[in-house]
């Protein structure tokens, strides 16, 4: 049996996760491939620590070009992260005439037209089902087991550490503070979490999943992205008293105007699909019109589950190397020259319910003053609740919205935090109800 030689640049958690799975089930990847695949050459910061791993019989050095410009080597595999000498090493390795296979969302949400263009070029592939949520085989779902349909949303929960930690506000009653400390301690949130709690990873991802779902270009630039970092326990608490829970989703939607490309906590209905995935767990919800709604569900992280994506990959490529370049399933499911131009559109035109939570003075006239400034707006009341305020003389009130235009929305929390009986501003949150 024919031998396919790959070059490992990073063996960290995935990188080692993907010597594992590769060592431990080489013949039945065999079998599946058709070609043994085995690593070759291993480029890491760290020889001995990476020698310690994999023994001596593997090349094993410091020098990634020399691993990308290697002639042996047939499939790059990318797992260093980053996005500067990553896209280096990968526009080097599709120069040299090499498939890549990587699960990079940040290289590819940011530099993935280039790249893609350039890998089309060269007629090589670059394979990526490890960037987003781990091992669930959403990106070959979408880009084959749909191409039948016309999709209409993507909405999911691709980011396991901040539903973790708003599975746990929820579940314990706790402030955001005390679970982000028990998350890093168990290893769910890395030391400096940014990129997990301010929605900007999950941002990665759906930037790819939009460009997959409509045919449109890489546009991570364009994306709306909203954090969890300022959520409180009470507002965890009242949506769970209304019967919805908070989750961080990544949002893309087709719309007559343009496509919605967006990350924020939202409240979603307690018992609906999404709102019942719990804990460091992902699930993405794709609306086909042929299909209707399809749920893709499992580990977003880890060692080997990301693992069994990027050696998925590996499989696939080897069974494209023989293949026409001009009937390769392309990278982003539509042909590269049928990519569309439409638009991204702001998030002041999206589209949605609402969650509005304001203090005031308990006074007469209040309800009636800020109905009102809704009726003026345009927006429509679909319930209300009210309750005492830890401030005196004040209540708390709650909105929920029917569908309104988010720029209507911000207008009106703005006259309303202009109003002289409000003691506090306005807490905003969307509501989706995935429907």
């Amino acid at each position: 049996m024919d031998s396919i030689k790959v070059g490992l640049l990073g063996l960290g958690v995935v990188g080692g996760g993907t010597w594992k799975v590769l060592r431990r089930n080489a013949q039945e990847i065999a079998r599946r491939a058709g070609q043994t695949i085995e690593v070759t050459r291993i480029a890491v910061r760290d020889v001995e620590k990476a020698r310690a791993l994999v023994g001596s019989a593997i090349q094993v050095d410091a020098d990634p070009f020399g691993l990308v410009r290697d002639p042996s080597i047939d499939i790059v595999v990318e797992l260093m992260g980053g996005d500067t000498l990553a896209r280096e090493l990968v526009l080097e390795a599709i120069a040299q005439g090499k498939h890549v296979v990587t699960a990079n969302k940040a290289l590819l949400a940011k530099h993935g037209t280039e790249i893609f263009a350039a890998a089309s070029a060269k007629g090589v592939v670059v394979a990526f089902e490890a960037a987003v949520a781990g091992g669930i085989p959403i990106i070959k779902a979408i880009r084959e087991g749909l191409t039948a349909n016309r999709i209409e949303w993507v909405a999911g929960i691709i980011n396991g550490t901040t539903n973790f930690i708003l599975s746990e506000m929820r579940s314990r009653g706790l402030p955001f503070a005390t679970v982000l400390a028990e998350a890093q301690k168990l290893g769910y949130a890395e030391a400096d979490p940014t990129f997990d709690i301010e929605g900007v990873d999950a941002a990665h991802k759906l930037t790819l999943l939009a460009s997959l779902a409509f045919g449109i270009p890489v546009q991570f630039d364009r994306a709306y992205i909203e954090g969890i970092s300022k959520l409180s326990a009470d507002d965890i608490k009242l949506a769970e008293r209304l019967g919805y829970r908070i989750k961080l989703l990544g949002i893309t939607k087709r719309r007559a105007e343009g496509v919605e490309l967006r990350v924020h906590p939202a409240l979603v209905p307690a018992k609906s699909m999404l709102a019942n995935v719990e804990g460091a767990m992902n699930a993405v919800l794709v609306r086909g019109d042929a299909v209707g709604q399809t749920l893709y569900y499992g580990k977003g992280a880890g060692e080997e589950p990301t693992a069994s994506a990027v050696v998925a990959d590996l499989v696939d490529v080897t069974r494209l190397l023989t293949a026409d370049p001009e009937h390769r399933v392309p990278h982003l499911a539509f042909q590269p020259d049928a990519m569309s131009d439409i638009p991204i559109l702001s998030i002041e035109d999206v589209i949605t319910s609402y969650y509005l939570r304001l203090t005031v003075a308990d006074q007469p006239g209040v309800l009636a003053d800020i109905a009102r400034v809704f009726a003026n707006s345009g927006i429509s009341i679909g319930s209300m609740i009210q309750q005492p305020s830890d401030l005196d003389a004040s209540a708390d009130l709650v909105f929920l919205t029917h569908e309104a235009v988010e720029r209507d929305v911000n207008a009106a929390i703005a006259q309303i935090e202009a109003l002289p009986f409000v003691r506090s501003s306005v807490t905003r949150l969307r509501m989706e109800s995935l429907s």
